[in-house]
Formats: structure tokens, sequence, C-alpha cells
């Protein structure tokens, strides 16, 4: 992506605005990364959606998570009433949502903003085999870039956001950041939706565990399929399908950016087209963003997935593509620069 021209072009468009050089700080950085990501001195994020794909996983039937499987059907049912949390926000900021049933362990009636896409009634159980065939790890990323075209040609997005809803969702994403980043794993496991004490030892004993047994799969694909939800699947066929329609792709907590990380390796490209937008609460997230030398654009303990932090940041990435556009240049404006 990277265009010298177009950078130069960039820098001086921004050094000319009627302010101080970089008093808006990371709004600039932003707004730049637009301009690149959209080729030109003139972006437009004023159209933005957020798809959350949600997947049932075979280990939190051992007791991963402070709450049963059976919320993410539950969720994903909120989802549809306009209850829940991403729902609020979605609307608040004018972002269009979509629900994608990715392996949620349940059967759903049509709704106007469910997209079936069910692999399987939710994953095998990773302590004790791979959670996903290759087969169906490769059908999930197909799915998920499949869905994304479709999302982005009916909405014309400019702006894309993802989120995920699936109990137990933290412990693939700690499982895969532990192997894709090679860390200890008890760095990188967090308390989820609340564990105790005695509920985070556990967490940790069994990925420890699943680690272990695993062991020989390295390759991103393979840890992809061993650890992952079909949601995180999914996810990273979305990350690497808009990057490749040239969207700005929000980047929200620690399970997208688990997705992220395996987008990353295989498709290294796919993160000028990131902008991260917040810093979860769990641990291993902070590492995944050193690891992608992340700057995310809020840091508000949010911890709660769905897109929420997403599309919280949605704002500022319309921002930021409009001061590029419409703010006045010295020039223009008759202002006396130094």
């Amino acid at each position: 992506m990277h265009d010298d021209a177009l950078e130069q072009c960039l820098h001086e468009c921004l050094a000319n605005k009627t302010m101080p050089r970089g008093a808006l700080g990371r709004i600039e950085a932003l707004a730049f990364q637009l301009g690149l990501i959209q080729q030109t001195l003139q972006p437009c994020c004023d159209s933005q959606a957020i798809i959350v794909f949600a997947g049932d996983h075979g280990i939190a039937d051992r007791g991963v998570s402070a709450y049963p499987k059976s919320v993410t059907w539950q969720m994903v049912m909120n989802f549809l009433a306009d209850g829940a949390a991403i729902n609020v926000f979605a609307r608040a900021n004018q972002v269009l949502l979509r629900i994608v049933d990715a392996g949620v362990d349940h059967d759903f009636l049509q709704h106007p903003k469910l997209i079936h896409a069910k692999i399987a009634p939710g994953t095998a159980d990773f302590s004790c085999e791979a959670a996903m065939t290759s087969q169906q790890c490769s059908n999930a990323i197909d799915a998920g870039a499949r869905i994304t075209r479709e999302v982005i040609a009916q909405s014309g997005a400019e702006v894309l956001g993802f989120g995920e809803m699936g109990i137990g969702n933290t412990s693939s994403a700690a499982a895969l950041t532990a192997r894709l980043l090679n860390l200890p794993i008890d760095r990188c496991v967090g308390r989820g939706t609340g564990l105790d004490d005695a509920g985070l030892a556990h967490k940790l004993e069994l990925l420890r565990a699943a680690l272990q047994l695993h062991a020989s799969s390295q390759k991103p694909l393979e840890v992809l399929a061993c650890f992952g939800g079909f949601e995180i699947a999914m996810m990273v066929g979305g990350l690497l399908a808009a990057a490749q329609q040239r969207r700005a792709i929000l980047i929200d907590g620690f399970i997208v950016t688990s997705a992220l990380l395996v987008a990353h390796q295989l498709q290294p490209a796919v993160l000028d087209y990131c902008v991260f937008a917040h810093r979860s609460g769990e641990p291993g997230h902070a590492l995944a963003l050193d690891a992608l030398n992340a700057t995310p654009l809020l840091d508000l303990g949010l911890r709660l997935g769905e897109g929420s932090g997403a599309a919280l940041a949605m704002p500022l990435v319309k921002s930021a593509a409009r001061m590029l556009r419409d703010m006045a240049s010295f020039e223009s404006a008759a202002v006396a620069n130094r």
C-alpha cells in the first residue's frame, strides 16, 4: 500500500491545516492512514458497518467461563432484539449491524439482521482434540470472506468493524495468542466473563495441557484449526477480504485481535488496513497489540466483545476522515502560518 508520492501529499495536506503541527495527535495519524487506504486526500468514512460472528466452543463445557454455553444463543437473540450493548452503540452512531451464525448450538429462525452460515453446532473440545477439522476451518474462512464481501457490496461500507460472541472464546484467543506469538500461556490468560481465582487457575491448567497436546501444530492454519472457534476462523476470512477491498478495518478486542494474528501471518499486508479500536482488559490483548506494534484509539477497560469497542471508535474514524477532507488550510482560510 506504500505510495511515496501520496504519502508526501498527505503530509503536506495535514501540515497546512489551520492548526499547529501535531495538534490533533492520533487523529492526524488516523487521517493519514485513511488517506493511504482509500488512495486519496479526501477519504470518506461516513458509511460504516459491523459484523458480529457468533459460535459455540466445545471447551466451554469444561468450566472455562463463568457463564453456561447456552448464553451464546441467548445473546444472539438479544442482538436480534436490539437489546445488547452493540445494538445501542451501533444505533447511536448510525452503524449498520449484521449478526452471523458461524456455529451456534441453536437453530435460529430467519431474521433481517441474521446471516445463516453455520459450519456445525459448535467446535469440538480442544482440550481433547482439534477444535475443527482442516476442512471446517477452510470452510469457515471462505464463508467469512464471502459474507464480508456481500456486506460491503450491499451496504457500501467504507469502514468495517468485526465483533464476536461465543462463550469460551477467550480460551481460544489465549491459546492462539500464546502459540502464534510463542508466549507463556499464563501471560495470555484472563478472567474472561469474570472467573474467580479458582476458575482462573482451572482455565490456565486446562489451556496449558491443551497447548502441550497440540504442540506439533505450529503453522497459522493448523493453530487456528486446533484452537479457534468458527467465529474466529470466519473473522480471519473477513479480515483478509476487507483488506483486499481496501476497506478500513476496525479491530475490536482480544478475540478479534487473535483472528488478526492468524490473518497477519497469512498475509502481513492486512495490517496496513487495520485501525485498533481499544485496549481490552484481557492481559493477552496488550501482548498481541505490542506484537503488532499497534496503538489503540481507546483505553476504557472494556472486555465485553460484541464489537462494542469498534462501535465506540467509529465516530473517531469518521471525524478523522472529515478533518482531512474538509478542514481548511491556512491559505484557503486566509490564516497566517508560521
